[in-house]
């Protein structure tokens, strides 16, 4: 499929190689952390206050459903971000469209600090929250790809993985000065004031960072292999109709791949904050801080796996954080069930620990999939197909599931995750040896 070697992936980097490549991981990482930051503190909010700003007419567990399902709507944006910001990704470049995907992103994020709640503008609320929330999902269905298409594309050949492991650290960092927020506004004020205008600091905080994201992103070069496809006018004339044609099962078992990491993470923060919170009585204060705990597995399990799966292999460490996550769903829930912190901190660490042991090789393996001037498009909408599936449905289902069966019954559901991408990544090759120009 890929055959042709350049000078840059196959020669150790010069000085100024080793300068640029260092700008272009500082790039993908602060690009990544803002935007997941963004996505992470509507999921917080969302298990926190949402419901009652939003939706206070509703019963308690009618109000939290509706609550999850606007967060789920973005997750449904995100594939028609992929084919969006894909298709300019793949023929005008990878760094315009960063640029683009940022600012959508942060903007959308911080008019939702701005949106009136349901008191002053009745169902215009809710609806400009799903309209937001949207728009929140395009943004990130274009991130993603481009950020780990950046680290890769510019990375010597033998070291994808390791300059890919910068963007993959993103939703980490980004998780927890999400986190880290909330809990110092938590401990800063009174529960009225933070459910009365508190919540909105951490959304007005995106007009910021998207200042920061756009002075270092602007700073960085297009990726030496898409300007060679560029350069001989081979670009893809509809890039996602292409994946579909030609990479139909790379698409399809790469999102499958995907579904454990984000159903490990999606159950792990979101829905186990609200039912620790709520069904537990667990201080929303404390809750926070073992998330913070938490967030420092998902990091080392992410470092640990991308960085090892140039030598080891990115498929193989994929299956090891599957299987591993197909056990630990039945251990997750009987730990929170203790109420004892340092079990839930295990808990969670732990299921955050197999999520990045899963993730951390995808920055590299799912671009690796598809030829280079479909990979935007191709590798974005199997990142964000694998959310739709694992990260939008589970918070709804562990809603459903937990007052009916039990709060085993969504561990249970968590290992379910875990097999389904066992098996898809068990039908797909590795990828650490192929030629990113082809």
């Amino acid at each position: 499929m890929q055959s042709e070697t350049t000078s840059h992936q196959a020669t150790a980097p010069s000085a100024e190689n080793s300068e640029s490549l260092r700008r272009v991981a500082v790039a993908s990482f602060i690009g990544t952390a803002i935007e997941f930051y963004d996505f992470y503190i509507y999921g917080t909010a969302a298990a926190l206050v949402l419901n009652q700003a939003f939706f206070p007419t509703l019963a308690p567990v009618n109000a939290t459903l509706a609550s999850f399902s606007t967060y789920a709507v973005a997750f449904a944006a995100r594939p028609l971000g992929s084919v969006v910001f894909g298709h300019f990704g793949d023929r005008v470049g990878r760094k315009s469209v960063l640029v683009a995907s940022l600012l959508l992103m942060g903007l959308s994020t911080a008019c939702v600090g701005l949106l009136p709640g349901y008191g002053t503008l009745g169902l215009w609320a809710p609806l400009l929250l799903i309209l937001l929330r949207f728009l929140q999902g395009i943004g990130l269905g274009g991130e993603w790809g481009g950020a780990a298409l950046l680290a890769v594309e510019h990375a010597p050949r033998g070291r994808r993985g390791l300059y890919a492991a910068f963007p993959q650290l993103g939703p980490s960092v980004g998780f927890f000065a999400a986190t880290g927020v909330f809990w110092l506004l938590s401990e800063g004020m009174s529960d009225a004031a933070f459910r009365s205008w508190g919540w909105r600091v951490p959304f007005l905080l995106s007009f910021l960072l998207v200042g920061v994201g756009l002075f270092v992103r602007l700073k960085i070069s297009e990726t030496p292999v898409f300007a060679r496809v560029r350069d001989a006018q081979e670009a893809a004339r509809v890039p996602a109709v292409e994946v579909f044609r030609r990479h139909p099962r790379e698409l399809l078992l790469g999102a499958g791949g995907m579904v454990v990491a984000y159903g490990l993470f999606y159950t792990a923060t979101t829905y186990c904050l609200s039912y620790a919170t709520g069904a537990l009585g667990v201080p929303r204060t404390t809750m926070l801080g073992l998330s913070l705990v938490a967030c420092l597995f998902l990091a080392a399990g992410t470092w640990l796996a991308a960085t090892r799966s140039d030598g080891a292999g990115r498929r193989r460490l994929i299956l090891g954080g599957a299987g591993l996550a197909a056990v630990w769903g039945a251990v997750l829930f009987p730990l929170l069930d203790t109420r004892q912190p340092v079990l839930i901190a295990l808990g969670i660490g732990g299921a955050l620990f197999c999520m990045g042991v899963v993730y951390g090789p995808m920055g590299a393996y799912l671009p690796e999939l598809f030829g280079t001037t479909v990979r935007y498009s191709g590798a974005s909408l199997a990142y964000n197909l694998g959310g739709v599936l694992g990260g939008a449905v589970a918070p709804l289902v562990a809603t459903r599931l937990q007052p009916a069966f039990g709060s085993a019954s969504v561990g249970w559901y968590v290992s379910a995750m875990a097999v389904v991408s066992l098996v898809c990544v068990l039908a797909l090759p590795e990828t650490r040896e192929r030629e990113l120009l082809g």
